[in-house]
């Protein structure tokens, strides 16, 4: 049923009936975007494949490698040690998650009907940004603590250093670079090229500085290279050396450079079209 409503001035002519809906409109918000987005990553296929490879190759290969190492070790190292080595190779699945979570919508179209939807381009990708960050966070605090407790229940250590900090900033470190990926595949729009870019970040400054040192004018570049890159950051968070700083500079460094990527992508989504 419709409802039509006629305004009459004095001195004019009547107008045309105007068409009211009797379906109530509400005004859109972050909150719609956010629950659009979550049902979009928890309902594809490759989300789950992806978080699962993920959760083996930190869970599995980090409780193999907790069974091999002595005992001696963790007396100085927190009990989520283990774990590094899974994040080594289990990173590159939320980079991989990260740029398909915005890529694929570009790969097939669909992002003309997520704007057409949501026409603030701004509040899409934000949801995007903060609904994959949640999601890669807890995601990978859950597995860095299942090889914490593991280890701690099977391996017969008198003392450790406190390990629960290593989950908050293990999961932090890996989940900053996902939406560095999801940025770059934001101002990218191409899956392959944005994943090959972030895999370029991830392993060339790690195997850069052995060539920087050919040059002695690179010595404190190599230096400095060999000390932020991805695979160094990773292990001075699970090093539990109070004097290295637990990796919070290098986090901090990658949060730096993550903001940086996500305004320019909200700056090329802002000026130019689908």
């Amino acid at each position: 049923m419709t409802t039509e409503r006629t305004q009459q001035i004095p001195g004019q002519a009547p107008r045309t009936p105007s068409y009211v809906s009797p379906i109530p409109i509400r005004q859109a918000n972050l909150g719609h975007a956010l629950a659009s987005e979550w049902t979009k990553i928890r309902s594809v296929r490759s989300t789950m494949w992806t978080l699962g490879i993920f959760l083996a190759l930190v869970v599995v290969l980090g409780c193999m490698v907790a069974g091999l190492i002595g005992a001696d070790t963790y007396l100085n190292a927190p009990y989520t040690m283990p774990a590094f080595f899974g994040l080594l190779l289990g990173q590159m699945c939320l980079v991989s998650l990260g740029v398909l979570v915005v890529s694929s919508e570009y790969g097939t179209g669909m992002i003309r009907t997520t704007f057409t939807a949501s026409p603030q381009r701004h509040r899409v990708l934000a949801a995007k940004i903060i609904v994959f960050f949640l999601v890669a966070f807890v995601t990978a605090a859950v597995a860095i603590a299942v090889v914490g407790l593991y280890t701690q229940l099977t391996v017969d250590a008198p003392s450790n250093p406190a390990w629960l900090p290593t989950v908050f900033k293990g999961a932090l470190y890996v989940s900053l670079m996902g939406v560095l990926a999801l940025a770059v595949g934001s101002m990218m729009r191409h899956s392959a090229g944005a994943i090959t870019t972030m895999l370029g970040v991830v392993l060339v400054p790690a195997i850069l500085p052995p060539f920087l040192l050919f040059n002695e004018s690179l010595v404190d570049v190599a230096q400095f290279v060999s000390d932020y890159n991805a695979i160094s950051a990773l292990s001075l968070i699970f090093e539990g050396s109070p004097s290295t700083g637990h990796g919070g500079a290098q986090t901090a460094l990658l949060a730096g450079l993550t903001v940086v990527a996500c305004a320019g992508a909200f700056a090329a989504q802002a000026n130019r079209d689908v």
